[in-house]
């Protein structure tokens, strides 16, 4: 087999939202955007869903009509992106819930789907997405006739407890969505481990779920496999891969797997990150390229058929840590010619 095995864990996927929904006041739903995280968003959203999820969250329309195509009708499917230019079709063939973010996407939306239910997002300090105060004074009554199903803000700083940002937004959003009779959300994985203060009506975990910080009692969702296709002897003085970046100082082996930056093993993990075996680690050696790996596994008793990069030895943040990034983007780029296998489907 020439390609890694990416192994998703949907039971302990479960078992985080159901510890994240434990912790929440209120509903809970899910985010599921970038295909479930890299994880999948139709097999992580149809075990959630059997869970007790009903309302799932996604970042277009596209990918809402695509999790509507797995779910089928009853769950709740709104996009944070709104209603953009060229959604009507999907927003109203798919049942999607778009949460308006300007009076022009309000006024599209209003327009062009008289009655189909839509949420709001407010900007209480990000400036990412979201109506800001004057925005949402200007158009709330109209709004608020509905049928609104959501009102809803996104934190920020949530992954650092103490930043002064956290309570800021929160005093925000409390101000702007006193008195709203729609149900309310703030918070995601971060801001659910805040405390009840920042949950409202609605919480909607989202790398939390998929074992990745800031929650620190998640189970680990992913396990990535990737087979060896070669081992060589390296002579003292002979390199390795691509601008020289690895020189041997000892006789030493070198094994190269099936891997590379085109399946989001990004190249600055170079003669850095560790892989796991079942009798010990090895590290990299050399530049990460477009298709494989070299790593030194010299100290190796005997190299197995596989190498692990992810898995309980090593973290999707303890990966991203090395390579400086941060586990989202480790779980998100995670390439499509991986054989994916789930447990628990």
């Amino acid at each position: 087999m020439g390609t890694g095995i990416l192994t998703i864990d949907l039971d302990a996927l479960a078992a985080n939202w159901r510890d994240l929904a434990r912790r929440s006041r209120g509903e809970t739903g899910a985010v599921v955007k970038a295909n479930g995280y890299g994880c999948g968003a139709a097999e992580v959203a149809t075990r959630l869903a059997r869970e007790g999820a009903r309302r799932f969250f996604v970042a277009t329309s596209e990918e809402g009509a695509a999790l509507r195509g797995a779910l089928g009708a009853g769950p709740e499917i709104n996009v944070f992106s709104g209603h953009m230019a060229g959604d009507t079709a999907l927003i109203r063939d798919h049942a999607l819930t778009p949460m308006l973010n300007s009076p022009e996407q309000a006024a599209r939306h209003r327009a062009a789907l008289p009655g189909h239910p839509y949420g709001v997002q407010l900007d209480s300090g990000m400036n990412r997405l979201g109506m800001e105060a004057p925005d949402w004074a200007a158009t709330r009554a109209d709004l608020e006739a509905g049928p609104l199903t959501l009102v809803m803000s996104h934190l920020a700083c949530a992954d650092d407890p103490a930043h002064p940002m956290n309570a800021a937004q929160l005093r925000a959003f409390t101000a702007m969505s006193a008195g709203v009779t729609a149900p309310r959300s703030f918070a995601a994985t971060g801001g659910i481990l805040l405390g009840p203060d920042y949950h409202f009506d609605v919480t909607r975990p989202g790398v939390g779920i998929y074992g990745g910080q800031p929650f620190a009692d998640a189970r680990p969702v992913v396990r990535l496999s990737l087979p060896v296709v070669q081992v060589r002897d390296v002579a003292p003085g002979e390199i390795v891969g691509y601008s020289a970046t690895f020189t041997a100082d000892t006789p030493r082996r070198i094994a190269t797997l099936s891997a590379g930056y085109a399946d989001g093993l990004i190249r600055y993990m170079s003669n850095a990150a560790y892989l796991s075996a079942p009798h010990g680690k090895c590290r990299l050696a050399g530049r990460v390229s477009m298709d494989l790996l070299t790593v030194d596994v010299t100290d190796l008793p005997a190299v197995p058929d596989h190498l692990d990069i992810l898995g309980p030895d090593q973290t999707v943040d303890q990966l991203a840590e090395v390579a400086g990034t941060i586990g989202y983007e480790i779980l998100t780029s995670l390439g499509r010619r991986y054989q994916r296998l789930y447990l628990g489907a």
